[in-house]
């Protein structure tokens, strides 16, 4: 792709100063998705919030930041990366800051709706803004650049359920608003770093990125988007579904779950976007992905159908560890294969992802209901995901050929 700006062999020193926004950038996404649901049981039992108010609250929040993925391209084409960027983390501070305040003085759920609104339109920003930047810096190489950088969204989480739960354990979970204030620094502080690092365009200045229309008429733009639904189905069918597997299967408490499941699953798929992002130059991406695609269809079958508990939850890892490049990888493999796509196809490629992380934990949800609350013939139902990513690393070499 063009580029604008900078030296296009090697990555200077304040390009490196760009790239460790851009991971800051994922860790700030990864706060404003994973505090507050962490919170959720104690506004429950404080603040009175129903349950289905709080799941209304998850769901709000992935749904808008769907939204802006699909409509803000547009928008962030018109103002520029810099000033989007700045956007964005100044919504994420205010919606945590806010959040230590608003339910204090109005309508709990009111106060927290109004927060979780405000973040998560900056969380969806973040989420098209990243992966373009990254892919206009001057790196050598690209594939490697884009899973680490992704890898830190894994962190984050991580790095987010493991500080929270030790704050509420050693100073007591009544003082969270003071961690809420806490969290918001990190924005604040990757703000004032995106007002003074150099940012390329993917686009030259005077030229204009493919339309939508543009973009529908090449085959392999339909081949990468049913990849990032996979990708995003394949990740949260166990992801999501990880604490109450450990729960379940350990007979262990939800702290202990929440520790064992979902920060075990996100430990190894950002071990993987790590593995790749150091060694990948000597690593065939196409390769690196059919191979997790295959590990990926292993580990599910193994979650389901090994009756060990412990054998159980380390099939959980291995498919965290799987699914790590699929995300990555895919957004690196439309860079290369569909020129000119700019702000417009990463935009869509996340709300592909996006939909995919909606769709992976109903597929699961709604077949263990249908029989009998079984999870793992939700799970086994959701296998369908890494059999499409499968074939749709083989379909893309097909579009390579005509497009």
């Amino acid at each position: 792709m063009n580029l604008r700006q900078g030296n296009k062999t090697g990555l200077s020193g304040n390009y490196q100063a760009t790239i460790v926004a851009c991971f800051l950038g994922y860790i700030v996404q990864a706060i404003c998705n994973n505090f507050v649901p962490l919170l959720f049981v104690f506004m429950e039992n404080i603040y009175g919030i129903s349950l289905g108010k709080i799941t209304f609250l998850t769901t709000f929040n992935f749904g808008l930041q769907l939204v802006i993925d699909a409509v803000s391209a547009g928008f962030i084409d018109r103002i520029g990366y810099r000033a989007s960027m700045i956007l964005a983390h100044a919504l994420s501070a205010a919606g945590l800051i806010l959040l230590a305040v608003l339910p204090n003085v109005m309508d709990p759920f009111t106060g927290v709706f109004i927060c979780v609104l405000i973040y998560a339109v900056g969380g969806g920003l973040l989420e098209v803004l990243v992966s373009p930047i990254v892919e206009a810096c001057p790196t050598d190489n690209k594939e490697t650049a884009m899973s680490l950088l992704h890898s830190f969204y894994c962190w984050g989480h991580v790095g987010v359920v493991l500080i929270t739960t030790l704050f509420f354990h050693f100073i007591g979970i009544r003082h969270w608003q003071v961690l809420s204030v806490l969290w918001a620094i990190v924005p604040l502080a990757n703000l004032f770093l995106f007002a003074k690092v150099p940012i390329n365009t993917l686009i030259e200045e005077g030229e204009t990125g493919l339309k939508l229309a543009e973009l529908a008429k090449f085959r392999l733009f339909w081949v990468l988007m049913l990849m990032m639904v996979c990708a995003g189905a394949s990740e949260q069918a166990v992801s999501q579904w990880a604490s109450a597997y450990a729960e379940e299967g350990l007979h262990v408490s939800k702290t202990i779950g929440d520790l064992a499941g979902p920060m075990f699953f996100a430990v190894m798929m950002g071990s993987s976007r790590a593995i790749f992002g150091k060694f990948g130059e000597r690593m065939n991406l196409e390769r690196f992905m059919t191979f997790s695609a295959v590990l990926c269809f292993a580990s599910y079958l193994v979650i389901v159908f090994v009756p060990s508990p412990v054998i159980g939850l380390i099939g959980c890892g291995i498919a965290g560890f799987s699914v790590g490049i699929f995300w990555p990888g895919t957004f690196s493999m439309a860079s290369a294969g569909i020129k000119g796509g700019g702000t417009l196809m990463f935009a869509m490629f996340a709300l592909g992802g996006d939909i995919g992380c909606s769709l992976g934990p109903t597929v699961v949800g709604t077949v263990a209901s249908m029989t009998g609350d079984n999870l793992k013939m939700g799970i086994l139902a959701a296998i369908v995901f890494p059999v499409l990513m499968f074939a749709g690393i083989r379909w893309r070499r097909q579009a390579l050929s005509r497009n």
